[in-house]
């Protein structure tokens, strides 16, 4: 059956396969694997490179006339706090003594005097002795960004700032207390004439 395909022709089904998605794409894999490999999916792998197991999934569903539910809310990476909720009320215990929320109120941040550092070495110290996974330093500061923490040094009033002084010759200077200049003496010799 291998003989009958021709690079154009494989060029066309591998241009028809990436113009599909989810179980059409399956489909007419299956198909494709059906008439050239014999129904083998390692075939049409060596073949047309496609994943065998999506290809096995294809005649699966042509098989039986059932179709396969897509999950992609499961593909990707996941949240730490996600997988491990335990962590994130770890830190919670951890950073609320040591928070304050926004002075305005405008936010509903929580600013801590903690860093990501104290946090990642707290953890260490508390998994110490047992086979409990700490995340990394960067994934820690990630998760308090993730829960509303800031890094923030905490202070309850900010003192006001003094007036400078004002200096002589300056603009804000007012001319009551404004030093006078010495005032330049004009050579009277004869010789010299006077500017006009």
């Amino acid at each position: 059956m291998e003989t009958d395909l021709t690079p154009a022709v494989k060029e066309i089904i591998l241009l028809a396969a990436r113009k599909l998605t989810g179980y059409r794409r399956r489909q007419f894999q299956a198909e494709m694997a059906l008439q050239y490999c014999n129904g083998k999916p390692r075939r049409a792998e060596e073949i047309f490179g496609w994943g065998r197991e999506a290809v096995n999934t294809g005649l699966g569903e042509l098989r039986t006339g059932i179709r396969c539910l897509d999950n992609f809310a499961a593909r990707g990476r996941h949240r730490t706090e996600e997988d491990h909720p335990e962590i994130a009320q770890q830190i919670h215990a951890l950073v609320d003594p040591h928070s304050q929320a926004d002075p305005q109120l405008k936010t509903s941040l929580g600013y801590t005097r903690l860093t990501a550092t104290a946090v990642h070495q707290h953890l260490v110290a508390q998994a110490a002795g047992t086979d409990q996974a700490v995340p990394t330093q960067r994934t820690v500061s990630d998760i308090l960004n993730r829960l509303g923490y800031r890094l923030r040094r905490v202070r309850k009033i900010t003192p006001q700032k003094k007036c400078p002084k004002p200096t002589p010759y300056s603009t804000t200077c007012d001319r009551s207390t404004r030093p006078r200049r010495p005032s330049r003496k004009r050579c009277e010799s004869p010789l010299t004439p006077r500017r006009k």
